[in-house]
């Protein structure tokens, strides 16, 4: 590993960890979709998938403007919270608990991923990379909007299915 001796080393370092963790998401998101019992929360699934596939190709582009070619860093952080999320999947025996877990493996993802992209939008901006903060904005929006969409399927019923 390189030492980290600025800002930029921190945030290049933080951008292969975000590819990592979005290239994993990629992987988890069909499985969960698939294990969904909901219709909503399988479509919920299915639309963040694709927005995935947008903010790889975001990300890439970021790559694309430090001067660097697309690679990830094992992220343990988040290779944590999916294999946490795996064992939730594989533990609940009635369908509505597993989408309420599904839900709380899939928000801690979605948590993760904003306090990441908010950091890398202060970097951005500091280190003077506005199409890079740009780039990293709209993901950031996705994200939250993922987050809140999770949480009214929650709130609107899946939680009490689950009760």
């Amino acid at each position: 590993m390189t030492a980290t001796k600025s800002l930029e080393d921190l945030f290049v370092h933080l951008l292969k960890d975000v590819y990592y963790a979005e290239k994993q998401i990629l992987k988890a998101l069909p499985k969960m979709a698939k294990k969904a019992d909901s219709d909503q929360l399988r479509q919920a699934f299915e639309h963040h998938l694709k927005e995935t596939e947008g903010q790889v190709q975001r990300l890439e582009q970021v790559f694309e403007l430090c001067g660097l070619k697309p690679a990830g860093k094992t992220c343990p952080g988040i290779k944590g919270i999916i294999e946490e999320g795996q064992e939730s999947i594989k533990d609940a025996k009635d369908p509505d608990v597993l989408d309420a877990g599904m839900i709380a493996d899939a928000q801690a993802v979605e948590h993760y991923e904003i306090a990441r992209y908010g950091t890398m939008i202060a970097w951005a901006n500091q280190l003077g990379m506005t199409d890079a903060a740009h780039l990293l904005q709209e993901t950031l929006d996705q994200e939250y909007n993922a987050d809140r969409l999770l949480t009214e399927l929650a709130e609107g019923q899946l939680n009490r299915q689950a009760a």
